[in-house]
């Protein structure tokens, strides 16, 4: 079951060139013109011995026209060389001009260039095993060079039995042992290798990763909730516009749902927008997990309101709500999500025949369209989700529960604005790496 991500690719470079000069080309014109104008002055001259002249060869001629010398074609084709010209008596014909000397070639070396370093980030979530590579490009920014992107729902079953299940950890497996081929076929600087909620939470999570250790050769380590909500922000920073006042960025996981309130009207604005974070929580409901407590398959208008309503009672337990209550009615603030769910959204608002990532990374939704969106997910079955291209069987399940979050943290947080990301953990961790790196720092000629 693949994800929506794509790999990456690189665009092949096209190379034109002049087409090869056809023959008969002006020069050619101009020579035939001159030569056939001097054979009608010869014919006029010699009419009384026309016989033997068309059986004989056609003698050599010059002549001077306008300062240049055509020659006639003898009879085998062949242009006769030019002849001495004449010169007055008593002075020496001029000089013939030096030819050009050929200049030596010199071979200079082209300086080396440097090799970039790699950057490494994998992410095993509940639904989901991702991994970027990228070299850092300008500053702040990275080009991925490789990525592998698997839905493997490794949290199936996790909600009922809190532990994970053993087709589960087969799948992701699997999926770990490709992203374990891909980094060792490369010179890794520095990697961050990270499991989130389902691994966190299983009383197995532990064993399971030992396992992941011995079979894909990966160490990965389990991050606290807030590692991965600042982890969301800094993957989205360069989605947050230069005059926006606050933000609420919210990552709808597959066991749990990570949210910041970024406040931005406070002192200087940081390159790093996670710094900007002054309230968090991570809800410990996702879409796998909501949508096996109300069902997927098949979800009424009754279902979708009380997973709805079930997602509004967790946040009202969140203290630091109200955090941005003095930007929300600005219109510099929006939402930000970073999810399947909203990436799922967006592809279906833009009727999309397949999914794809160039148009909806960085779209934005207003309210209205976001109504509508949602509107017509519940009113279609499950048949017509999978028939969908941007949900899919791997989907058509799980988005519903997406859209019931959404909706939730649309009630607490209303906005006229959405903005979609399809990025997250694996970019902001990049984007950390190659800070502390220093990558991207200048050196004294304003170069990275």
């Amino acid at each position: 079951m693949e994800d929506h991500d794509t790999g990456a690719g690189a665009s092949a470079v096209g190379m034109s060139g002049a087409s090869p000069t056809e023959s008969g080309g002006p020069s050619t014109g101009r020579f035939s013109r001159h030569a056939g104008a001097h054979v009608r002055h010869a014919d006029q001259r010699h009419a009384d011995n026309q016989g033997e002249n068309q059986k004989g060869k056609t003698r050599k001629r010059r002549k001077r026209r306008r300062g240049r010398k055509v020659f006639a074609r003898d009879g085998n084709g062949v242009i006769a060389p030019p002849a001495p010209a004449a010169t007055p008596a008593g002075r020496p014909p001029d000089p013939a001009p030096p030819s050009p000397q050929p200049r030596p070639v010199q071979n200079v070396p082209r300086r080396p260039q440097p090799e970039l370093p790699v950057f490494a980030a994998l992410d095993l979530g509940t639904n989901n095993c991702r991994l970027l590579v990228a070299v850092p490009g300008r500053h702040g920014q990275f080009r991925v060079i490789d990525a592998f992107s698997r839905i493997v729902r490794l949290g199936e079953g996790l909600s009922a039995s809190g532990r994970l299940g053993k087709a589960a950890m087969d799948r992701a497996v699997e999926a770990l042992k490709i992203c374990g081929e891909k980094l060792r076929n490369r010179k890794i600087r520095k990697a961050r290798l990270i499991a989130t909620e389902a691994c966190r939470s299983a009383e197995n999570g532990v064993e399971f990763l030992e396992r992941v250790e011995r079979e894909a050769g990966l160490k990965l380590e389990i991050i606290d909730r807030q590692t991965e909500a600042r982890l969301a922000v800094s993957g989205c920073g360069s989605l947050v516009e230069r005059d926006t006042r606050g933000v609420v960025l919210f990552d709808i996981g597959g066991g749990s749902s990570e949210i910041a309130l970024i406040d931005l009207t406070r002192g200087q604005r940081s390159p790093r927008l996670a710094n900007h974070i002054v309230s968090w929580t991570s809800l410990p409901v996702g879409v796998v997990s909501l949508a096996e407590r109300f069902g997927g398959r098949t979800v009424t208008r009754e279902t979708f309101g009380a997973m709805v309503d079930d997602v509004a009672v967790r946040l009202k337990a969140f203290d630091g709500r109200d955090r941005l209550a003095h930007v929300l009615a600005s219109p510099q603030f929006h939402l930000l999500g970073t999810s399947g769910t909203v990436t799922t959204l967006a592809g279906v608002h833009l009727d999309l025949e397949r999914y794809d990532r160039r148009r909806v990374d960085g779209l934005w939704m207003d309210r209205t369209s976001v109504d509508r969106m949602i509107e017509k997910l519940i009113g279609w079955d499950f048949h017509q989700r999978v028939a969908n291209p941007c949900i899919g069987a791997d989907r058509a399940d799980l988005v519903l529960a997406g859209c019931a979050i959404l909706e939730a943290i649309r009630g607490v947080w209303p906005s006229e604005r959405l903005r979609v990301a399809d990025r997250g953990l694996r970019e902001g961790i990049l984007s950390e790496l190659m800070a502390d790196d220093g990558v991207w720092r200048h050196d004294g000629r304003g170069r990275t």
